[in-house]
């Protein structure tokens, strides 16, 4: 317990200079090529991730589709945004957090009742 509250300090970037230093550098890197942080998520990494993307609403996942294809020819070109559009970005605006925190509940709610969980099972 005192160790998860040393790590939380640690890595706030309120109490701590370096975690705002490396927070900033983040958010620079991800507004160059239009990015969310929430971007970075990898559906493949993890099937939590690929629930949680599977149930938000089109236009949410159409959004992110763009964003990634833009990163991807900006990335391929070795160009940036230009700096007003970079000034418009929003890298720190979650839009999947809430959904996986969702989707990791009932996971974990599903493994305290017994239940095998949804990619293991099968119909009869």
């Amino acid at each position: 317990m005192a160790t998860s509250k040393l790590v939380k300090a640690i890595l706030d970037p309120k109490k701590n200079w370096f975690a705002a230093l490396h927070k900033k550098t983040i958010a620079t890197r991800l507004s160059k090529y239009g990015l969310r942080y929430d971007d970075l998520y990898d559906p493949m990494e993890c099937l939590d991730i690929k629930e949680a993307l599977a149930r938000l609403p089109r236009e949410i996942i159409d959004a992110r589709n763009q964003r990634l294809l833009r990163a991807m020819d900006l990335s391929m070109k070795h160009e940036y945004l230009s700096a007003d559009l970079q000034a418009q970005q929003t890298p720190f605006r979650s839009y999947l957090t809430d959904m996986l925190a969702l989707v990791r509940r009932e996971r974990a709610e599903r493994e305290a009742l017994g239940a095998l969980p949804l990619q293991q099972r099968s119909l009869p």
